[in-house]
């Protein structure tokens, strides 16, 4: 076996493992499979946790991690795939970053390293074992994985921005509240 036999072994372990992943956390979201919520209580979770209207995004989240997975998984249109999955991955990484690094505390470290594989992949392309090397790459050029890259994560800091000032608001007006009654409380 040669060294790029072995990396063409390497990427499609890599891309099996993590599309599979992905696409079964994302099956749960749409259709709950796996013990998943579906749409309905994956829309009423991602509104609890800031992401608004709770339903689509629950649909746009489960899209990018089934759909990206599944492509990842087939080494296909690898670019867009990776970048996909990788921006669901980060908008889950803001959700569990105030619980710090480990998943064994409610972490982001589960979700950072999902996001990372697929960018890395996305950057790295899916090797020869691949629906793409098959297909001639035709979904898979090298000017696509700068641009997935950048409108997804242009995208995605929009949409976790959006969340981070939804969750940031209650909090900041309660502790007005809060400094408001102490004023009431000592006369000032």
């Amino acid at each position: 076996m040669t060294c790029y036999d072995r990396q063409d072994l390497g990427l499609l372990l890599l891309r099996l493992g993590t599309g599979g992943v992905l696409a079964a956390h994302g099956s749960q979201k749409l259709l709950g499979w796996f013990g998943g919520g579906g749409i309905e209580g994956t829309g009423a979770a991602m509104e609890a946790m800031g992401y608004s209207p709770g339903r689509q995004s629950a649909t746009m989240a489960g899209l990018a991690e089934a759909g990206g997975g599944a492509l990842l998984a087939l080494g296909l249109a690898t670019p867009a795939a990776g970048a996909a999955a990788a921006g669901a991955m980060a908008g889950a990484t803001a959700v569990h970053a105030p619980n710090g690094f480990f998943a064994a505390s409610g972490g982001y470290e589960y979700a950072a390293s999902l996001a990372l594989t697929a960018a890395g992949l996305a950057i790295t392309g899916p090797g020869r074992l691949s629906l793409d090397h098959a297909l001639g790459h035709a979904v898979n050029r090298g000017w696509m994985v700068p641009v997935a890259l950048a409108v997804t994560g242009a995208a995605t800091a929009v949409v976790v921005g959006m969340r981070n000032r939804r969750v940031r608001e209650p909090a900041e007006s309660g502790q007005e509240t809060l400094f408001d009654e102490a004023d009431a409380l000592f006369g000032k």
